[in-house]
């Protein structure tokens, strides 16, 4: 089970969310620990997921998973198994506030700048997939919310029911600025920091 909790703290979580979000999701969190997710021995996994608030980088996932787990046990009696973090993408609602507030070419250059090439190797569109509700194919759920196809540079969408595992291996992958998103500092994929 993954479920997205962007801080420990309720404040931060109700002005990202909306008010009342963060105690919503400490009741749903409770209610999976008391079906056994999260819980030690149980073998039942519970992923938090982290997003910084603006346009900065995550925190060492680590680090960041201690205090997590430190503030939710104490305080509110939650368990769960990971805590992945993940860089927002300059894109859709996010890239649009970026915009709005005349911080996309900070945020741009900040990912630019802690791009590291050994990230390259783990990143999410090398190995996975995402088929949007119709069947279609992209390189990852980012491209996916762009509307920018499997290997972009094939000029039509690809249909699930038309790939070939063979066909896939050694394709190019559809690559923008967003990507920066997945490289940058201790990278970021579906499954949190690449380091870890």
């Amino acid at each position: 089970m993954v479920a997205s909790l962007p801080c420990y703290l309720e404040e931060n979580v109700d002005r990202q969310r909306g008010r009342g979000v963060f105690e919503k999701s400490l009741a749903g969190l409770r209610r999976l620990n008391a079906l056994g997710y999260g819980m030690p021995g149980r073998g039942l996994e519970l992923s938090l997921v982290y997003n910084p608030q603006g346009p900065l980088l995550p925190p060492p996932q680590a680090q960041l998973k201690a205090e997590y787990r430190k503030h939710l046990a104490e305080r509110y009696g939650i368990a769960f198994t990971r805590l992945l973090t993940l860089a927002n993408m300059p894109i859709q609602r996010f890239g649009s506030a970026l915009v709005s507030k005349g911080q996309c070419d900070d945020y741009m250059a900040l990912l630019r700048s802690a791009h590291r090439e050994q990230n390259l190797a783990q990143v999410m569109c090398r190995s996975l997939l995402s088929v949007d509700w119709q069947g279609y194919v992209y390189d990852c759920d980012f491209n996916q919310m762009l509307g920018l196809p499997l290997g972009a540079g094939r000029g039509r969408r690809v249909h699930l029911s038309e790939l070939v595992a063979a066909a896939l291996e050694g394709a190019p992958i559809a690559v923008a600025d967003h990507c920066y998103g997945c490289t940058a500092g201790q990278g970021s994929s579906c499954s949190g920091a690449l380091g870890e």
